[in-house]
């Protein structure tokens, strides 16, 4: 019986996939728009990232890479490519496939941080405290009662990629909380 992984050439190809430039430049907008749109949801996030207006973070994860600037209103914004970062958070998990493990698992993935250390430490605490309630945005498109069934089905499915992550071969997947692999112990 194989130890690896079923689906390792998804890794293998995510690793050496070339998007083209115009899918890096919206999927990077897309990323902004949605960041913002959760940071809009916490005032207190907002007032702390508005604290260090002007700096620019400096986001790299294998092959990509984005630059983002912090806005006088304590949201974030695309920086010019001769922004200078105050900021660099290097991911330091190439696998696509760790990486999915790490967060599923509940844990923030290793970064190699330099830079401005009270930056670092407003986005640690972002990092900690700020969550998308993804059930209450979807409430406002189909309604309270849908929402709640949608939301609870999609933590089912998120408990079932968990349960299989656990179960693979060769998975080094660490699980937080009640999973089938502890209730077997």
């Amino acid at each position: 019986m194989s130890n690896t992984f079923p689906f390792s050439f998804l890794e293998s190809i995510a690793t050496r996939f070339q998007p083209p430039v115009w899918v890096v430049s919206e999927t990077q907008q897309r990323l902004v728009l949605f960041l913002n749109h959760v940071l809009m949801q916490e005032k207190e996030a907002q007032d702390r990232l508005a604290r260090k207006k002007g700096s620019v973070l400096h986001i790299r994860w294998g092959l990509f890479e984005l630059d983002l600037l912090i806005t006088p209103a304590g949201l974030l914004d695309k920086a010019t490519p001769a922004a200078k970062p105050d900021l660099l958070i290097a991911i330091a998990v190439d696998s696509p496939m760790a990486l999915m493990q790490s967060v599923m698992a509940g844990k923030s993935p290793p970064v190699k941080i330099e830079g401005d250390v009270q930056l670092a430490a407003e986005l640690g605490w972002l990092a900690e405290n700020l969550r998308w309630d993804f059930e209450e945005d979807l409430s406002r498109v189909v309604g309270d009662i849908p929402a709640h069934a949608m939301a609870d089905a999609a933590r089912r499915v998120g408990q079932a990629v968990k349960s299989f992550l656990v179960t693979a071969p060769g998975s080094h997947f660490q699980p937080t909380g009640d999973t089938p692999a502890k209730a077997a112990s």
